[in-house]
């Protein structure tokens, strides 16, 4: 089993909760540890000169490897392969059917290195509007400097008719298009399938490429969204945030078919953003409970999505599944769950919702999300300090909206919490 995602017994394919456990590490390769070990090294032996500059016209894509025919490709160097990077690329494929994952040193490298090794300077990028405030930065202040312009279209129902006007206008120019959804604060859900039939329907290509659609799944995935099935190219997550889910490590993660991915993991052994092998080893760890604590979250967070729904003192919720009747349908058809994100508006501005932040007792008030302990954060000083007026206008940033990522506390002491905070107000 740990080297096939499918029972070879009765060819059923396994869960992925069930492929965390052991999928991709033989134990008897390491003196039979039933975890893997942690291999701190930076580089590895090769049995003779052969086998090295075999290795390495794999590695640098001199001649291509025919897994038919030819061994496995060994490791070389931590900078390019390591037991541990290469087993947690393995487990993290599974949970979106992906043909190939790649690991970095943080969300944000991840999302670099991908669109610096697939969109050439001259070519154009579309993105929805809003999207964390660190990629916001590289799309208004970075691109620019590399003659790559970015094209804004607000998140939300109407997308895919705006990118597909983008698209007509600027016929052979776009190389990406770039999505989160749900939209970093606002919750807010972009259909998927609808910009992949809008791209295949209208998009002309740069020449000899395709158009791509890449998607940020932090917020959701990999549990209850896959960008891949929903026609998405690539899935990209902030590995800090869910999938390390113990608030103890930066790390980012990029799931897609190995024709891409092998194209940005040239760049990423280049530019040297891969993760570290103790990274990946908290990783590992971390993956093997990803399952019971996103069902966990997202239980309480229903329950106080509903309780902040109904309080006096609050204005307006942002929570998939409990948004508007458009909003609903998209997260209806393209999603499994409404994970434990939850955005608010107080009634107010941003005094009533500093008032509220800082009269919280359990939830800790500090930026990032996913992790075990809920956090409460003001995105539009904080997380999307960065933005303009007009952008956080656009992406519905207003000054009295509060993020909160629920963690695995007991509901009751949450409700308890927030409600207390809140009551604060009346």
């Amino acid at each position: 089993m740990s080297h096939h995602r499918h029972s070879a017994r009765t060819g059923r394919p396994f869960d992925p909760q069930t492929l965390m456990m052991g999928y991709g590490y033989d134990p008897f390769l390491s003196e039979g540890s039933v975890k893997p070990p942690v291999f701190l090294t930076s580089t590895f032996a090769f049995r003779n000169s052969a086998e090295g500059k075999r290795y390495f016209e794999w590695a640098y894509g001199l001649k291509e490897r025919d897994p038919s025919r030819d061994p496995e490709m060994g490791l070389i160097y931590s900078r390019l392969n390591n037991p541990d990077l290469e087993i947690l690329e393995n487990r993290l494929a599974c949970w979106e059917g992906a043909e190939q994952g790649l690991v970095f040193s943080s969300g944000m490298s991840a999302i670099t290195t991908t669109l610096l090794s697939l969109v050439a300077p001259g070519q154009e990028i579309i993105s929805t509007n809003p999207v964390y405030g660190g990629t916001d930065f590289y799309f208004e202040h970075i691109c620019p400097r590399w003659n790559t312009p970015v094209h804004r279209v607000r998140a939300g129902t109407d997308a895919a008719a705006q990118v597909e006007k983008l698209l007509r206008e600027r016929p052979g120019r776009v190389r990406l298009v770039y999505v989160e959804s749900p939209s970093n604060p606002t919750n807010c859900m972009t259909d998927l399938a609808a910009l992949r039939e809008v791209i295949q329907r209208v998009g002309t290509p740069p020449e000899g490429q395709e158009i791509l659609l890449v998607v940020d799944n932090t917020f959701l995935g990999p549990l209850f969204q896959q960008p891949l099935q929903c026609g998405a190219d690539l899935s990209v997550y902030s590995a800090t945030k869910f999938l390390g889910g113990h608030s103890d490590l930066v790390a980012g993660a990029l799931l897609g078919s190995s024709r891409l991915l092998q194209e940005v993991g040239v760049y990423r052994t280049i530019l040297g953003t891969m993760a570290e092998p103790f990274t990946c080893w908290l990783l590992l760890r971390s993956l093997e409970t990803l399952s019971v604590r996103m069902e966990k979250q997202q239980e309480t967070a229903l329950h106080l999505a509903r309780m902040l729904a109904a309080h006096p003192a609050v204005a307006r919720v942002y929570y998939p599944g409990h948004l508007d009747e458009a909003q609903n349908a998209i997260w209806s058809r393209q999603c499994q769950g409404s994970g434990s994100l939850i955005s608010f508006d107080v009634k107010g501005g941003e005094a009533e919702a500093f008032r509220v932040l800082d009269a919280v007792e359990i939830c800790k008030l500090a930026v990032s999300l996913g992790g075990t302990e809920s956090l409460v954060e003001h995105p539009s000083t904080m997380t999307h300090s960065d933005l303009d007026d007009e952008t956080k206008a656009m992406a519905g940033i207003g000054p009295a909206m509060i993020r909160l990522s629920v963690g695995l506390e007991a509901v009751v002491d949450l409700e308890a919490d927030l409600r207390g905070a809140l009551d604060m107000l009346l």
